[in-house]
């Protein structure tokens, strides 16, 4: 038997709408699809099959939205670690033009199926600001904004001063605009997606973990602690969680925790003063910074902290000292909440599709956008699993390649965090 953890203790853990029921499997099941982790690319997928009358399966270890799905920065950022002409450069100009285009517009397909299914989670859709404030990021930031706009995207650059009047601080010297971003309540919205997805005919299972995973006779068989599950097809959706269920997959990615600090609601005035529009922002910087101001005037600030479980925002501390030195006129604000998951970060910064054997698909490796892409990779994964390997997708179907020295990762992330943080200090 398993027991359900309690949510990590966040801002979103007291603020979300309630869950639906999603009760633990205790029946044995034949499905066409099993889907494994109940996050937003297990939830999407299982919808967008659902809605094409595919009987689909979630199992998942905790509750939907436990993991990063309900605990991260609640951005929806356009497009993918690397700029458009990099992707074209990787995969070539067909499959890179199509990367290109699915990933920028994930945040459209989000915001519009939010509205699809009016789920309650305060989405907004006011832009995504990418921020320098060093000469040299500021440089690739423009370079990335001007092969946006060659290809016909909605983006701008800004200058110092556009940027000192929205985002109320003189820190930034450049940053790209995409109108496309925005953001949401993380929470509610993976509650949102499961209960979409039960509605349309999907069943999702809390408290359920997959144990094992092998073939059996023209079937895969998957043993969860209270029933078995006999499935045509498998999709493997654990990203930052993803254990030995499946040979090497552990070792392809590196789980790395990003942490939030969330303040009381700040008065009218004071919020206005820092973003007065409402983006969303993310520095360009060797160790990311992120934040939004959300629907009840409170500050939300993301970035690395420990490489551990953290309960207080005193456990990043180092966000709290930041954004008082953006906004002084916060100084005495109190800090009500901090928290943290797991994130899937991949070698080579992209996301990542398998297909490692017959029947069996694989999608994980967010590197920090999950929130659209998750949502939006739903919908690629369902047309692959109901067409198979001619039904082709937009982003590229590789094999499983673990990374060397996985084991040293605890040490190299607090390294590289170490190191990135002295560097944006120095500008360098």
């Amino acid at each position: 038997m398993t027991t359900r953890l309690p949510l990590p203790p966040s801002l979103y853990a007291d603020t979300a709408v309630a869950p639906v029921a999603t009760p633990p499997l205790d029946l044995d099941k034949t499905v066409s699809v099993a889907i494994v982790g109940g996050g937003y690319t297990g939830l999407s997928t299982a919808l967008h099959l659902a809605e094409q009358g595919v009987e689909a399966l979630v199992l998942e270890a905790q509750e939907p939205g436990w993991g990063a799905s309900g605990n991260n920065g609640g951005h929806t950022n356009p497009g993918l670690k690397h700029d458009p002409d990099q992707i074209e450069a990787d995969f070539g100009a067909e499959l890179g033009r199509r990367m290109i285009a699915f990933s920028y517009g994930t945040t459209n397909f989000t915001h519009d199926l939010i509205r699809r299914y009016q789920i309650p989670c305060e989405a907004r859709q006011n832009g995504t600001l990418r921020a320098a404030y060093n000469e040299t990021s500021a440089a690739a930031i423009e370079a990335t904004a001007q092969q946006c706009i060659r290809r016909g995207m909605p983006v701008s650059y800004l200058n110092r001063e556009q940027l000192r009047e929205m985002t109320g601080t003189d820190r930034y010297i450049g940053a790209m605009l995409d109108t496309r971003g925005g953001d949401l309540h993380p929470l509610s919205y993976a509650r949102g997606l499961a209960r979409a997805a039960i509605s349309a005919g999907a069943k999702v299972h809390g408290e359920t973990p997959a144990l094992s995973l092998r073939r059996d006779g023209n079937h895969w068989r998957i043993e969860t602690p209270r029933a078995v599950v006999h499935a045509d097809k498998v999709l493997l959706a654990t990203n930052g969680f993803t254990d030995d269920l499946w040979p090497a997959l552990r070792r392809t990615i590196v789980p790395v925790f990003s942490s939030i600090a969330a303040t009381a609601p700040l008065s009218d005035a004071v919020a206005r003063s820092i973003m007065p529009t409402r983006p969303v922002l993310y520095e360009s910087g060797h160790i990311t910074v992120y934040y939004r101001i959300d629907q009840q005037n409170r500050l939300l600030m993301g970035g690395r902290g420990p490489m551990r479980w953290i309960s207080s925002p005193h456990d990043v501390a180092y966000l709290m000292r930041y954004a008082e030195r953006l906004w002084p006129q916060i100084k005495g604000v109190a800090w009500t909440h901090g928290w943290n998951s797991r994130l899937a970060i991949t070698k080579d910064h992209y996301p990542h599709v398998h297909e490692p054997a017959e029947n069996v698909l694989i999608s994980l490796g967010c590197n920090g956008r999950g929130v659209a892409l998750s949502t939006a990779m739903g919908a690629q994964l369902a047309r692959r699993l109901i067409g198979g390997a001619r039904a082709e997708i937009d982003m590229p179907v590789t094999g499983i390649k673990p990374i060397p020295m996985h084991a040293f990762w605890p040490v190299g992330v607090t390294t590289a965090v170490i190191a990135g943080r002295v560097r944006d200090r120095l500008g360098i």
